[in-house]
Formats: structure tokens, sequence, C-alpha cells
């Protein structure tokens, strides 16, 4: 018998302290949790990862509503979920996220490399004259999408064990605020509480790594030891919720 994990993340989910690495790599947090699930479980457990640069809860829902790989092929045999999405949704942002989401729809190619450069150069400057007021998602509506994406699994495999992964201290130069960071967590510690969900903190996890410089160079991503942390503590959650 094989067990599955569904895991919705980011780029979190794919990245190393160096790049991005094949979902495969068994030094990323989704393959850490599932090795250490079989060793704990005695049987075999996969993860199945749903991931993409940028998404934010809301990607993650749209996801299990219209890709039919996702809905049509990994929910139906999910045995337990991990929700890696709400990282990208608490950073702070320079515009709307539909604003930045459209350059790539912006032509001519020249055109729109230059709004790229553009957009890349002024976001820093704007997140600190704001002081990161504005977020790339809404609380409200990171809570909305995480619980409906629970909601629409549960429909079709009632009462899996579902583990969220909290939102992630960061050093990155290109989103120069904290100010969202803390209420993030605690807005997680209670959508965790109100929908009886698992929750991984990161904070104590990932922020040693930041202090020591042993991540991405990018001050966002994750050096392997922190992955490795993750994926244990997820295995955890779930085997607790399986025994």
């Amino acid at each position: 018998m094989m067990r599955h994990v569904l895991v919705f993340g980011d780029s979190l989910a794919f990245h190393g302290p160096d790049q991005a690495h094949r979902p495969s790599d068994p030094r990323l947090y989704p393959q850490v949790m599932a090795a250490a699930l079989t060793e704990a479980l005695r049987e075999d457990v996969r993860a199945d990862l749903v991931a993409r640069l940028g998404w934010t809860a809301r990607d993650a829902w749209w996801s299990l509503t219209k890709d039919p790989n996702t809905w049509g092929e990994l929910m139906p045999r999910a045995d337990a979920l991990v929700l890696g999405v709400g990282q990208m949704d608490h950073l702070p942002a320079a515009l709307p996220t539909y604003l930045r989401e459209g350059i790539p729809f912006v032509r001519p190619g020249s055109l729109r490399r230059r709004v790229r450069t553009a957009y890349n150069a002024a976001a820093p400057w704007v997140i600190r004259a704001t002081d990161g007021r504005l977020r790339q998602l809404p609380q409200a509506a990171t809570d909305h999408y995480l619980g409906r994406i629970v909601d629409g699994v549960h429909h079709y495999r009632p009462d899996i064990p579902v583990v969220l992964l909290g939102p992630s201290p960061h050093a990155a130069p290109s989103y120069p605020s904290h100010r969202q960071h803390d209420p993030a967590v605690s807005a997680a510690r209670r959508w965790s509480a109100a929908h009886g969900t698992g929750l991984v903190e990161l904070d104590a996890i990932v922020a040693p790594s930041l202090a020591a410089g042993t991540g991405n160079p990018d001050g966002m991503h994750w050096g392997w030891e922190v992955h490795d942390a993750i994926g244990r503590a997820l295995a955890a959650e779930l085997a607790a919720r399986w025994a």
C-alpha cells in the first residue's frame, strides 16, 4: 500500500540554497517529509507536489479547481494535505498583485522588458516608502482560499489530515519590510485552530539560517538544513494524525 500526501506550495517547495531543483530532489522538504513518513510508518509514502513560482493561496485554489491533473488525479488519491502556500501572500507589495502579474502580457517584448526592469528597480523603494502596508494578497483572502481548498479536498476525501506551513521569515532585499510577518503568523495560528489542522511554524526553523547566512543569497529561499528540518516537522505532524 502507498499513501499520498498532496502538497500545495510555491517556489520554497522546489528552490534550494543555489537554484530551483527538480521536485523529486530528495533534499527538498516535500521529499524529506515523504521519506521520514515512510520510515516512521513502515509503508511507502509519496509526496505529490503542485507548486509554482510566486503562488499564493488563491493560485493553489485555482489549481485545485481548474487543473485536471490536480482535481482528477492527485486529489482523489490524497491521504493527507499539506498547505505550503501563504508564504508569498504575506510579502509586501509595491503594486496590487493583478497589476504585477499583468507585466508578462505587455507587448511588444521590448516594452515588456523595460516595464519589468523599471518595476524591479522601483518596487523595493516603494515598499520601503510605504513601510510594506500592502500585501501581495490580503489576509482575509488568504484565509478564504485556504479554507476553500480544505473544504474542496474534504468533499472528495473526507477527514484526511491537513497541515499548514506557517509564514516564513525572510531577509530579501527585494521585499524590504517585515511589517506583515508577525500578523500573518498570528493569523495562521487562528486559521489552523478554527479549521482543526496541524501547523508547522517556521520562525524558529528558518531564522537561525537567515542569521548565519546559510540559505539562498536571495534572502528568501532555504538551505538544505532548513528543508530537512521542515520536512521532518511536517512528517511528525502527519504521523501523529495518522496514528
